[in-house]
């Protein structure tokens, strides 16, 4: 997640807005709210702003790549995955009842387990907890195999708590959003799929929309959508699976609709009133 100027999500560190053509977004009538200005052409301003987004994905998908270098996916993947989809469906097998820092635990060592595991450290990956220090750690030294989160853990705390980089995005220099703001940075699983899979070691990718920026009435990084897939590299690791390695990459994406978007009052409204999902197969 090279820090260039605009300083978003990536590394599974989630989302700048599709800038491209066939995207629409309808804004409400109103003044004074960056999420409730009325219909305008666009302007060098908004030119400017959806830099800056698309300059925060870059930012992050650059520090995780950085923060992940040098790993690799673990042993005994023994065989490839067909690629047809599979849809979730009643297994019989128990979800996860433990927790770790809050993170699910305890994934079952099986492919299912596998899927689970993946989606839920993508949504604690790209979590608002990530840019403040103690619940960084905890999310790390939760989701990594151990030796790995050794390794990579000075690597994030440069990449995350960085205060210029905090700045670009809107944040305090602690991580905390300014007073009156809600910061949002939320992966929303659609959808997992086993690469390669063997009782030890596991290649799963998961597809995701997130939501990242600042919700506020003077927010330049109003909350927008993106689309990404991570893929994990799973080691079964004292009774549960972790992370060796991840990569990610942009889409698929979907053509947005012709949708109103919502106050920065909705909007935080919304973030701070519905909570996440522990994510299952």
């Amino acid at each position: 997640m090279s820090l260039s100027d605009g300083g978003g999500y990536g590394g599974g560190e989630p989302g700048g807005p599709d800038t491209g053509g066939q995207t629409r977004t309808r804004l409400p009538d109103g003044g004074g709210d960056p999420y409730g200005a009325g219909r305008r052409p666009r302007t060098g301003s908004s030119t400017r702003n959806l830099v800056t987004i698309v300059g925060v994905v870059v930012l992050l998908i650059a520090a995780i790549a950085f923060a992940n270098r040098g790993g690799g996916g673990g042993p005994g993947d023994d065989r490839t995955k067909e690629a047809d989809a599979r849809p979730t469906a009643p297994t019989g097998t128990k979800p996860v009842e433990g927790k770790n820092g809050g993170i699910a635990s305890g994934f079952a060592r099986t492919e299912q387990g596998a899927e689970s595991a993946a989606a839920n450290y993508a949504v604690a990956l790209n979590s608002d907890g990530m840019y403040t220090k103690d619940r960084r750690r905890t999310i790390v030294t939760t989701v990594y195999a151990p030796a790995v989160a050794a390794a990579r853990e000075n690597a994030l705390d440069k990449a995350y708590g960085d205060p210029e980089f905090l700045g670009r995005i809107g944040l305090k220099a602690d991580g905390r959003a300014p007073d009156g703001s809600t910061f949002v940075s939320r992966a929303n699983p659609v959808g997992t799929k086993v690469e390669r899979f063997s009782g030890t070691a596991a290649k799963v990718s998961v597809w995701y929309s997130a939501l990242f920026g600042i919700a506020g009435p003077a927010s330049k990084n109003p909350v927008a959508e993106g689309w990404y897939t991570n893929t994990f590299d799973l080691q079964w690791i004292n009774g549960d699976w972790k992370i060796t390695d991840f990569t990610q990459k942009d889409g698929p994406a979907p053509v947005g609709r012709d949708q109103a978007a919502s106050s920065a009052e909705d909007m935080s409204k919304a973030v701070q009133g519905f909570g996440g999902f522990t994510y299952a197969r």
